[in-house]
């Protein structure tokens, strides 16, 4: 597609209580070149609370993008300001929660029902910011399965400014599901991304939804921008392990797993040092760091024992591998 590999090509999904910046070091271990996402942060807490507490992040972590929720704005204009300020690589507008708490804020995927307030809300942002200002959203609303509503939607936003889309590629129902159920339920259709990638040629089209294996990357890769993966990343992280090589055409980070366990060990000493972190909190991001490889189930039941939470981090990851050779294994 294009000659030069998007800056979306491969990115892992903001997804709440998951993506803090813990869990965005770890994925970075991995891959010098993906891009990484935070939770999404809404206006609200950075205008009324800790904002250290949510935009801090370690340099390591670049390219790093910051996503918002709201719908105001200035409000939306003042915290993009503030992750410019933070260092972030771009900001990104969340148009695709459909969880109800988003909903009673009145941001997330009921957004996508007025497009010109999403576009209102991209233009303030790319008027004080000169880093890019992007979208995730949904196809669809409710029972909305027309192409012509995100069709028009994606246009009304791009003249506000927005060259970067995001996109799940399922509908969001607003009543009757959990988002848990909303991430399963409404069926994919990568189809209506691909009509928007031959009906918006000039924008940064990525795809996101049930992406789970190295060939659908490279499926989707032939028709848009970029791939954007969600869960399978949190639960299989080595598999970003190959992502610079197969994607980028550059060399792998030559980590091995150990290696990156034990320099998530290191970090975790390191926050414990300087910010009195636990290290639990950090070691939940790496549960699935040895997934199908045998002994990766005493391994994640060493590190998940909540009786080990008083002894030293490197003192678990010596128990973690007691009695087996899980540390040989490439």
């Amino acid at each position: 597609m294009n000659q030069q590999p998007s800056r979306w090509r491969m990115s892992v999904a903001p997804m709440m209580d998951w993506t803090d910046r813990h869990c965005r070091y770890f994925h970075r271990l991995m891959s010098r070149h993906t891009r990484l996402y935070t939770e999404m942060v809404t206006t609200g807490a950075l205008l009324h609370g800790d904002v250290p507490r949510h935009l801090d992040f370690d340099e390591t972590e670049h390219p790093v993008a910051l996503q918002l929720g709201g719908s105001e704005p200035a409000d939306l204009a003042a915290s993009a300001r503030l992750g410019e300020r933070w260092g972030y690589d771009e900001i990104n507008l969340n148009c695709g929660c459909p969880s109800e708490r988003v909903q009673r804020g009145a941001f997330g995927a009921c957004l996508m029902a007025e497009p010109q307030l999403v576009a209102d809300c991209v233009k303030a942002m790319v008027d004080v910011v000169d880093v890019p200002v992007t979208v995730k959203h949904r196809i669809g609303i409710d029972k909305v399965e027309s192409y012509d509503f995100v069709r028009d939607f994606v246009g009304t936003v791009a003249q506000a400014g927005c060259g970067v889309f995001i996109v799940h590629a399922r509908n969001a129902w607003l009543k009757g599901l959990s988002p848990k159920e909303n991430r399963e339920i409404p069926p994919l259709r990568y189809e209506l991304v691909h009509r928007l990638k031959q009906d918006f040629p000039d924008l940064v089209i990525a795809i996101n939804g049930g992406v789970t294996s190295d060939a659908v990357v490279h499926a989707e890769l032939d028709r848009v921008d970029g791939v954007m993966v969600g869960r399978e990343a949190y639960h299989h992280p080595w598999w970003l392990a190959r992502w610079d090589a197969l994607y980028y055409g550059e060399p792998a980070s030559g980590l091995r797993r150990e290696e990156v366990e034990e320099a998530m060990v290191a970090y975790m000493e390191r926050e414990h040092a300087a910010r009195g972190t636990p290290w639990h909190s950090i070691a939940r991001h790496m549960m699935g760091l040895y997934n199908g490889l045998p002994g990766a189930r005493r391994w994640r039941q060493v590190w998940s024992d909540h009786r080990l939470k008083g002894e030293p981090a490197r003192e678990v990851m010596r128990r973690a591998h007691e009695g087996h050779s899980l540390a040989l294994t490439p």
